[in-house]
């Protein structure tokens, strides 16, 4: 297992959490999360980790954002990803 980097469109404040769709933007091909939580104080942050974590299956600890904190296009980091989340993060991209 090894770190893994990835672009992710965050919209925050919105009806669901969900993960699932591709947006082009600045960082090139990010994976959409939506999530409930307001974008003050870092909860968006925290919430982009816990649902990417469940979409994932690993442990909201081992995601990190190390690029865009205060913005809506990240960089998220996966700490020990699992040979199977690359896959995992193409069907996200092509889904919805």
């Amino acid at each position: 297992m090894s770190a893994l980097r990835f672009a992710v469109r965050v919209k925050p404040g919105a009806k669901r959490d969900a993960v699932g769709g591709r947006w082009d933007g600045a960082l090139g091909a990010a994976l959409v999360v939506a999530v409930r939580a307001p974008a003050v104080d870092g909860k968006a942050n925290d919430a982009v980790c816990r649902v990417l974590a469940g979409a994932l299956s690993v442990r909201a600890r081992d995601l990190v954002v190390v690029k865009g904190r205060r913005a809506r296009d990240k960089v998220v980091e996966l700490d020990d990803a699992p040979p199977e989340t690359p896959e995992r993060l193409a069907s996200l991209l092509r889904s919805h």
